[in-house]
């Protein structure tokens, strides 16, 4: 509070702060209102008529009511929004008149109850749950004609699931490789803790975020599809979707490693007017490194299963021959790729597990 020159100006930035809070209670109030009231009507629809007939001005009329019922609910302090933005504001949250305590019977708890009820009914309907399906005589059967296909495994192909494995290994393997140094790199820059001291520094962990989260966001499986238009179908396909979405997901996992390390050392080597570089040197990376390697053997480990996957959507290795024999209904070789690929990932995982271990 040192920044503050008298109680009058640091009355004034509470009000401010309040102004905002209450600004951002609307807007989670309102999503939460609209929300709640959408899935009322869309899951009613469907349940009376089977079908969605709520036209296209009811929606309209849902943003409006919406608006008003958060205005008024966002004037008590016991509203979700409120509750939410009051307790994580630092200026705010140990004022008294401002706290309220959530209730499961109160109306706050009572609106989650229904957001979560609606939620899970409005999931069944746009899923399409049928249990007649899932247990009736025709489903049943199709299910027993296929596992016992699965459990008579052909053995007569084991020499090329095995090499269509090994390249599955390899492309996990390559994957990882590849993204380590850059991830490794590239943290540094990701970390807020270090890069808070200048605009150019708070621009650079911005940009670095922005991209990891986008490229983080875009599953394996859609780098996959693109990079086998791209470089054409096969393995290297693959090891490039695997290394891009590697890279995204270590340089979070780093970066936040880094961001929660003992801020003492870093202090002590700044005190002595050492060069940037060198303070992450000698005061960062000690503290890093246990995690680091950690971090890397479990992306290597998601990477093996994740190789499995690719493949049927052109990224090479087993996955493509898993999806060429389960193209023509040939389960019996399905279940010799089955086997395989569980028994790999489960000697991988069983490493990787005693790996760490031993780091730690």
């Amino acid at each position: 509070m040192n920044k503050f020159k008298t109680t009058e100006s640091f009355e004034n930035h509470i009000s401010k702060e309040k102004r905002s809070a209450k600004a951002k209670a609307f807007f989670i109030n309102f999503l939460l209102s609209f929300y709640l009231f959408f899935s009322l009507f869309f899951s009613s629809s469907y349940l009376i008529y089977e079908k969605n007939i709520l036209p296209s001005f009811f929606y309209f009329i849902l943003l409006a009511f919406s608006f008003i019922f958060s205005l008024l609910w966002t004037s008590k302090n016991s509203s979700l929004g409120s509750m939410a933005i009051y307790k994580t504001n630092k200026f705010l949250k140990n004022r008294k008149e401002l706290q309220s305590e959530f209730n499961l019977f109160s109306f706050s708890g009572i609106f989650i109850s229904l957001v979560l009820i609606l939620t899970i009914l409005l999931g069944s309907i746009l899923v399409d749950i049928n249990l007649y399906l899932l247990f009736s005589s025709q489903g049943l059967s199709g299910a027993k004609r296929i596992f016992s296909a699965l459990f008579q495994p052909n053995w007569n192909i084991i020499s090329q699931v095995l090499s269509s494995m090994v390249d599955t290994i390899f492309i996990a393997f390559l994957a990882t490789f590849i993204a380590i140094p850059i991830a490794f790199f590239f943290s540094f820059f990701a970390a807020r803790n270090l890069m808070k001291n200048s605009l150019l520094g708070n621009s650079v962990y911005t940009v670095i975020r922005f991209i990891s989260n986008f490229t983080r966001s875009v599953e394996p499986l859609v780098w996959a599809v693109i990079f086998s238009v791209w470089v054409g179908v096969g393995p290297f396909a693959g090891m490039l979707a695997l290394a891009i979405h590697s890279v995204s997901s270590l340089i979070k996992l780093y970066s936040e490693q880094i961001e929660s390390v003992g801020q003492g050392p870093l202090e002590a080597i700044e005190s002595t007017g050492a060069h940037p570089v060198l303070v992450v040197w000698y005061a960062v990376v000690p503290q890093i490194i246990l995690p680091y390697l950690s971090f890397t053997i479990y992306r290597w480990d998601i990477n093996i299963r994740m190789a499995t996957v690719i493949g049927l959507v052109g990224g090479g290795g087993i996955g493509t021959l898993l999806v060429q024999y389960q193209g023509l209904a040939q389960w019996n070789e399905v279940g010799t790729i089955v086997i395989v690929i569980a028994s790999v990932v489960w000697l991988m995982d069983y490493l990787s597990a005693k790996l760490r271990e031993a780091i730690y």
